[in-house]
Order: structure tokens, then sequence, then C-alpha cells
């Protein structure tokens, strides 16, 4: 799974597992399988990034200011926020400049992983 992949599976997992009674089971649907079944609860309604986030924010004994940092965030996610996997992640988001000025790259994929959360069903605030 890709970087991003598994920072969406994180906040969507953690969005499900806060109401596991929103996506309509009746029993009479056919059951789902592999990504389709990953998409469903983004494609019932979007998952409030922020209040996940805010919810794992309380929980979590570290000030962690993931609106801001990149390494926070994924901190926060408990996904690997090492050097090396903040170039994957830069890699996969298209990030055309140099991977070695690190504070430039960490500036702009807080911005891009932003971005793709939006375009992924994510609802963010309009101050981030």
């Amino acid at each position: 799974m890709s970087i991003f992949g598994s920072i969406l599976s994180a906040i969507f997992h953690h969005a499900k597992a806060a109401t596991p009674d929103a996506p309509a089971a009746t029993g009479s649907a056919p059951a789902q399988t592999g990504a389709a079944s990953a998409t469903a609860p983004a494609a019932a309604a979007p998952v409030d990034v922020n209040a996940v986030l805010n919810a794992l924010a309380e929980k979590n004994p570290q000030k962690l200011n993931w609106q801001e940092s990149i390494v926070d965030l994924l901190k926060l996610l408990d996904l690997d926020s090492s050097l090396d996997a903040r170039k994957k992640l830069a890699g996969e988001l298209g990030f055309t400049g140099d991977t070695n000025d690190s504070a430039s790259m960490n500036v702009w994929l807080i911005k891009a992983v932003r971005q793709k959360l939006a375009e992924n069903d994510g609802k963010l605030p309009a101050s981030l």
C-alpha cells in the first residue's frame, strides 16, 4: 500500500470505528470485498477529517501539531514519519522540488496531503 493510501486508510478506518452504524448494514445487501469495501464509507458520506484527527490527538500523550506538520500527522496516525518515508510520500504525490530540502518538502507535503484528503471525500475546515 502506498504511504498516502495508509494515511487515507488510517483516517477513514478511525472515522468508521467512531460511527459503527454509519454504513447501512441491513443484511439484504451483498457482502462487499476488497477495495470496494474500503471505499464504501467514503462514498456514503464525506469523512470529517478534522474531527477524526482531533479525537486521535486528544487520546495521544504527545502534543502533535498535525494541522501544520506532516511529521506530526504521520505520528498521530502511527505511521512511519522518517525522512525516507516522507521522501517516498513526496514521490507519490508528485513533489518536484529538492527532497534534500526537508523543510520545503514538509511544507509542501502537508498541503498536498490535505488536498488529496479533500479529493477523496475528506471534509476539511476552510482554515486548513
